[in-house]
């Protein structure tokens, strides 16, 4: 069973069961690792529920955050009902950047990944994302979901968008990302609170890409099976433009601070 808000501390943090895959097993034997799963929200009164079940429910022992900027659709409401996370709620909608860097502020756990809550990512996934951490092969680990290639599903323009954006970290950086943009970005935390992040939108990815690998972080990536992408229609907020401001972030990193 999940813990409450007030048991989060220590290693009295929730270690879930059902097992299956060897990195998940050696993840969630490792006591004494706290995953702290950030997940910024704004407006998702369609996948909250579910999200947090399927959070509560994956293997590992986790302390979840979860950052409302300023929903408008009732998503706060959802959110105050729930006592076995860790809330903070925006009083103006800031961005997810911004969302992250208040959770980030939060963490207590020595890991910390980012989790959307729209659902295109399997939380039974985190164990094997932050396994090469666990085991002391990185301080950094992202979750593919292009190991096997651009999956159909997904809209020709976002493809287009994450091939040019891995394409700019190859040209800038001499690093072979396969997916600089993923979601699931998994960090030691005290890798990531030494970082001074500014971003306040969806510049968080290539901001945090940037500063690791000026700083010579090595970033591992694990092959996601279960990415599964949301449409426009279905209320994925990321836009065009914002690719763009990806791609001057990555620009402006590589040759500022």
């Amino acid at each position: 069973m999940p813990v409450r808000r007030h048991e989060l501390a220590g290693a009295s943090r929730l270690l879930s069961e059902g097992v299956h895959e060897p990195a998940m097993e050696r993840t969630a034997k490792a006591a004494p690792h706290v995953i702290s799963v950030i997940v910024p929200v704004y407006n998702e009164t369609g996948t909250m529920h579910e999200l947090l079940a399927r959070l509560r429910e994956a293997p590992f022992r986790k302390e979840i955050i979860v950052v409302d900027d300023c929903s408008t659709d009732g998503t706060g409401g959802i959110l105050a009902g729930e006592r076995d996370i860790v809330l903070v709620r925006h009083d103006r909608n800031r961005g997810k950047g911004a969302a992250i860097r208040t959770g980030i502020a939060r963490v207590s756990g020595d890991i910390v990944i980012i989790q959307d809550a729209d659902l295109e990512y399997d939380p039974n996934e985190i164990p094997k994302v932050v396994a090469p951490i666990i085991e002391g092969a990185a301080d950094i680990s992202y979750g593919s979901r292009f190991k096997r290639g651009l999956p159909r599903e997904m809209a020709l323009p976002n493809k287009i968008a994450n091939l040019i954006l891995a394409w700019t970290v190859r040209v800038l950086y001499g690093y072979p990302l396969s997916d600089e943009a993923t979601c699931y970005k998994a960090f030691r935390a005290s890798v990531l609170k030494s970082m001074k992040l500014k971003c306040e939108r969806f510049e968080f990815c290539p901001e945090v890409t940037a500063k690791a690998l000026r700083a010579g972080r090595r970033i591992v990536e694990i092959e996601l099976i279960n990415y599964r992408p949301r449409t426009l229609k279905k209320g994925k907020k990321i836009r065009w433009t914002d690719g763009v401001e990806a791609v001057f972030t990555l620009v402006r990193y590589r040759f500022g601070s």
